[in-house]
């Protein structure tokens, strides 16, 4: 299973729409956002793929209720500040990051993948039982970047977006 993952769109509608179409393109089953869409257009610009969508909030995520009402009317799910979930038998565990204290919570619960944002640098590392994926940063970074992670490979792909 292809999962399409993104994050820190920062409200770069034309350029979220474009990530998204991009992994789309490349095979994405699903799509994660990891926090800081900023307003409800981004949840509008990532749900516009028609695949299933997961969000977390970020930092700069202030229109709370606002967001949560577009996931809501695209059919996505909002599993707040973090959550996890199961796909193809693999446990993933999402946040933006920049809440220390639950990510190393979400570390200690040894998914096989935690995905975040925050930092706007692109990360592919393990930690002890866990692979953290940050894919980079849609905003506010020398190359806009997004990730596609292949459950059944245990791989991560890079794509810069343009």
């Amino acid at each position: 299973m292809l999962i399409g993952v993104l994050s820190d769109s920062h409200d770069q509608i034309d350029r979220t729409a474009g990530a998204v179409a991009l992994l789309a393109a490349r095979g994405a089953e699903s799509l994660v956002h990891c926090g800081d869409l900023t307003s409800p257009r981004a949840v509008h610009a990532v749900a516009s793929s028609g695949l299933p969508c997961r969000y977390v909030l970020g930092n700069n995520d202030f229109d709370l209720e606002g967001i949560e009402r577009a996931v809501e009317a695209t059919g996505g799910l909002l599993l707040g500040w973090s959550g996890e979930f199961e796909l193809a038998g693999r446990r993933i565990a999402v946040t933006h990051g920049h809440l220390s204290d639950e990510f190393r919570r979400l570390i200690r619960s040894m998914p096989d993948y935690l995905l975040f944002g925050h930092s706007h640098q692109r990360l592919d590392e393990r930690d002890g039982p866990t692979r953290q994926v940050n894919p980079g940063a849609l905003h506010r970074a020398r190359i806009w970047t997004v990730a596609m992670l292949d459950l059944e490979a245990d791989a991560v792909e890079f794509h810069s977006v343009r």
